[in-house]
């Protein structure tokens, strides 16, 4: 189904067209939300609501960039909305599940697998993405959006709204930031 066939195929409300629209970005949308909000069950909330406004809004899809792009965006900002209103309380509570009492590494560190991070050990994935969340709000996007979701440069601006120069800037100073995380916690 082209990208044109299934815009006309959702806004006639045709369920095949919904149902290739959740086959096609599902994992996309679940790994962009997991990789700002970093916990797999409001990343799945997060996807949720995310497919049902892309649904309820496909009319007002103008076609102006490519439907990923407008899916992008529409994750990133839900995923925002979530850390904005439960103040952070989730990814506080990963992290405690994460460290434990008295920030000591716990022995078992719970299943934390994203298909965008190439890490050998989970230990490694859950220290990363423990530092990706204590980056500014527009870095940890750009991150994942290009790290984690592979995106081009281009393409992350277009998703942030922004420019090349500008995504560029933010992943230099999000690479700063990271690397000086790490060094703080001795990696």
């Amino acid at each position: 189904m082209t990208e044109s066939e299934l815009i006309r195929g959702l806004r006639a409300g045709e369920e095949t067209a919904f149902r290739y629209l959740v086959n096609t970005y599902q994992d996309r949308v679940f790994n962009t939300a997991l990789g700002i909000v970093q916990n797999a069950e409001d990343a799945e909330d997060v996807a949720q609501e995310v497919f049902i406004q892309v649904f309820r809004s496909i009319h007002s899809f103008k076609a102006e960039s490519k439907l990923s792009t407008w899916i992008y965006r529409i994750t990133t900002t839900r995923a925002l909305d979530l850390l904005r209103s439960r103040k952070s309380k989730k990814r506080f509570g990963f992290i405690q599940r994460l460290l434990g009492e008295n920030n000591e590494p716990v022995q078992e560190i719970p299943d934390f697998n994203h298909p965008g991070v190439q890490l050998d050990r989970k230990e490694k994935a859950a220290r990363l993405f423990k530092m990706i969340g204590k980056l500014p709000e527009n870095q940890k996007i750009a991150f994942t959006l290009h790290k984690l979701e592979d995106l081009s440069y281009q393409e992350v601006s277009e998703v942030m709204q922004t420019s090349v120069a500008a995504v560029e800037s933010l992943l230099h100073r999000a690479r700063q930031n990271l690397r000086k995380l790490l060094e703080e916690q001795g990696d």
